[in-house]
């Protein structure tokens, strides 16, 4: 009965009666669907996303976190009272107390600052630190212009990134998993011989091979659908295993993720070099 419903919203009814009859039988009109064969089929069923109208709403949002005026961004999402990753922090901590209470890091993808800004309270007694941001090249341009200091730099690559500052750590947080090749970038970050990597809100899946959905965001962050990847942890954790020696895991930001016909996790992770 509930295929037979779904197939006449499908095709006959108005897509806000559509989500109506979703949301009746257990199904949420965003987050993450599907399982596609390629990227690239993925990309062919979104609709991808407008980046002047994202990078403004998180130009918005990280300006008021700059300011003090709200506690820190988050997807554009400002929140008004500090929300910690507890674990991701006491990672930051444990670097910074085997470097000589410094911390040199590198968040790839890191937006205008999205974790700078919501740790620097709790990371302020620290002697030094050099936070330096790789994202695409217009947040980099905005980042130069309205937010780069002495201690928050912009870079467009992550070879540019370290060759100016030299971090030893890298950050990743909840963006391997919206590249296109992520592995890639993994290599180069490995070749790179970063002494520390941290991993925050990444997908796996419990079982089977790397995955690729799409995700579908609620209108009021932004409206927009891209492809997304759901990483096989045991493949995931091998492929740093040779160079890198894992430390601890934790439960992320969103805990558990509906898919279509199982349940994914966000995991963070934080490795050494050997």
């Amino acid at each position: 009965m509930k295929n037979k419903i779904r197939k006449i919203a499908k095709n006959w009814l108005p897509p806000a009666i559509t989500r109506t009859i979703k949301k009746l039988n257990g199904q949420s009109s965003f987050g993450f669907f599907g399982n596609f064969p390629t990227w690239k089929e993925a990309q062919k069923n979104s609709t991808g996303y407008d980046t002047s109208t994202v990078l403004e709403k998180v130009r918005i949002g990280a300006t008021k976190a700059k300011l003090g005026e709200v506690a820190f961004e988050r997807d554009s999402v400002t929140f008004a009272t500090p929300e910690y990753s507890w674990p991701l922090l006491a990672s930051l901590l444990w670097i910074s107390s085997q470097e000589g209470n410094q911390l040199n890091l590198m968040d790839f993808g890191g937006s205008l600052g999205s974790s700078y800004f919501q740790n620097k309270k709790m990371l302020a007694h620290l002697s030094k630190i050099q936070w330096s941001i790789v994202e695409q090249q217009n947040f980099v341009r905005t980042g130069k212009k309205e937010f780069e200091d002495n201690t928050l730099k912009f870079f467009e690559s992550t070879e540019g990134c370290f060759k100016e500052t030299s971090p030893n750590t890298a950050l990743f947080s909840s963006v391997l998993q919206y590249i296109e090749k992520p592995y890639e970038i993994l290599e180069k970050t490995i070749a790179l011989n970063f002494k520390y990597i941290i991993f925050d809100r990444i997908s796996f899946i419990p079982n089977g091979p790397d995955r690729i959905t799409i995700q579908k965001v609620a209108p009021k962050i932004y409206d927009s659908s891209y492809p997304a990847w759901f990483f096989n942890k045991e493949k995931f954790i091998k492929f740093l295993a040779d160079k890198y020696e894992y430390i601890a895991e934790w439960d992320a930001l969103a805990g558990t993720i509906q898919l279509n016909d199982t349940v994914a996790n966000d995991r963070g992770f934080i490795f050494k070099r050997k």
